[in-house]
């Protein structure tokens, strides 16, 4: 490691904060001896905070209709080889009493832009869901919407809300993104939400095709100004029915070293490793742990549309990625040093 190098992983221990260029540096020129020193300063810093807690969400992939056309992602609605779904209200209400009697305390309803979720049935079940658990979170991950949108669903009692801001810098964004969506109206709804109330979280995609380290760095720096209550990163992975199928996957290894990175900007973060670690190499979702991740997202969803939800090509969801081998995730976890805990798992502000 150089003496540049090693300038600029103190100053990002010692500040938790970096000009974007030096996290352009940081990226280009990481070694073996600086992604060490990083991670062990992440996994310091996790556990003073979380101890060797690790968090679980059940995940609930409520439908595969999008409205959106993003170029890389296999439910995009151009895709007609998509075997589409939507979960009803007692499909949803089912999942979570599932879930619940598994030990989850947080359930995370992801899905498409589906127009069938208005804010009128979103806002009914999740007013169920926590009348039936009202000692559990609920995470929504449906996409863009209004602000007043996002208040009927925080007064209904949403807690948290997922929206991966996918890119900060905004040439790149379009190069992802039909002219529809922009990065503009995607921070909107980042800043909307915030200013709501939700925990909100962010996040990208490492390795994305025209992805470069100075993207990464614009993403590493809107995090550190953001100060999101999650950040959800996961390598990329093309989809055989995308523009994209051709392209590249992303690198576990720059996926775990920028785990570490998010983990030493913001100290309290809830950091997921993602099933497309997982997907992407053997033991992946493990390794995110090691390198300062504490949540994982098992598939709470009904079995029968679990391989209907793929966004990219193999994504895992049988094993230990589904809930109901929550003992098998168990021992992975316990393998490594951490544990499971079944509570809400809150961000912990210092």
């Amino acid at each position: 490691m150089d003496k540049r190098t090693e300038y600029i992983v103190r100053k990002l221990i010692d500040t938790h904060s970096l000009d974007e260029s030096e996290y352009k540096e940081l990226i280009e020129k990481r070694t073996e001896e600086s992604a060490l020193i990083l991670k062990e300063e992440a996994v310091r810093l996790r556990k003073e905070i979380y101890g060797d807690s690790v968090f679980i969400r059940g995940l609930i992939e409520v439908s595969n209709i999008c409205k959106n056309d993003c170029y890389y992602c296999g439910i995009r609605k151009s895709n007609r080889s998509c075997d589409r779904y939507r979960l009803g209200r007692e499909e949803i209400l089912s999942c979570c009493k599932d879930g619940y009697a598994l030990g989850f305390r947080t359930f995370v309803m992801q899905g498409g832009e589906d127009g069938f979720f208005t804010d009128d049935f979103l806002c009914g079940v999740i007013k169920e869901i926590k009348a039936l658990y009202p000692d559990c979170a609920v995470t929504l991950s449906l996409g863009e919407r209004s602000r007043e949108s996002y208040e009927r669903l925080y007064e209904a009692g949403a807690d948290r809300y997922l929206l991966r801001h996918e890119t900060a810098d905004s040439g790149h964004y379009s190069r992802l993104h039909p002219e529809s969506l922009t990065l503009a109206n995607r921070m909107e709804c980042l800043r909307n939400l915030k200013e709501i109330g939700f925990q909100t979280g962010c996040g990208f995609m490492v390795g994305s095709p025209f992805q470069t380290a100075e993207c990464l760095a614009k993403d590493l720096k809107f995090i550190e100004s953001f100060k999101p209550d999650m950040v959800g990163i996961g390598p990329f992975i093309p989809h055989k029915d995308t523009p994209f199928r051709g392209c590249p996957a992303g690198s576990a290894e720059l996926t775990c070293f920028l785990l570490s990175v998010i983990r030493i900007i913001h100290p309290p973060v809830l950091l997921p490793s993602t099933t497309a670690l997982g997907t992407l190499q053997e033991g992946g979702r493990e390794k995110g742990i090691l390198h300062g991740a504490n949540v994982i997202m098992p598939n709470l969803s009904p079995t029968d549309v679990r391989d209907k939800y793929m966004l990219y090509n193999n994504k895992l969801s049988t094993g230990a990625e589904s809930a109901q081998k929550l003992d098998e995730l168990k021992r992975k976890i316990d393998s490594v040093g951490y544990k499971i805990v079944t509570e809400k798992g809150d961000i912990i502000k210092k």
